[in-house]
């Protein structure tokens, strides 16, 4: 699925558009600042696909610091059978310059 940039994000969190929500960095930069997504670090989503598999045929967004993180979560997922998968382009850097 094609990705999302962080104003279409924005357009669509400000709306609260129903869609999964998924922030792969690690806990503790999550902590420091959150948009309010699931937070799996990349490192356990492996070992943590039991608690999104009911979203495997809903729209999840991924994102991270700067999209590197979350494109290898899309990749992963994608393999997992999720098929619609979106990456936050430049991530949550490109959204603090909103």
């Amino acid at each position: 699925m094609e990705d999302i940039n962080v104003k279409e994000l924005k357009a669509r969190l400000d709306k609260n558009e129903k869609f999964v929500f998924i922030d792969v960095r690690e806990e503790w930069e999550y902590e420091d600042e959150n948009l309010g997504a699931i937070n799996i670090p990349l490192g356990d989503l492996q070992n943590r696909l039991d608690e999104i598999e009911k979203y495997k045929n809903e729209e999840i967004v991924v994102h991270c610091r700067s999209g590197a993180r979350s494109g290898n979560a899309k990749k992963f997922l994608e393999s997992k059978g999720f098929a619609k998968v979106r990456n936050v382009l430049g991530g949550i850097m490109a959204y603090n310059e909103l």
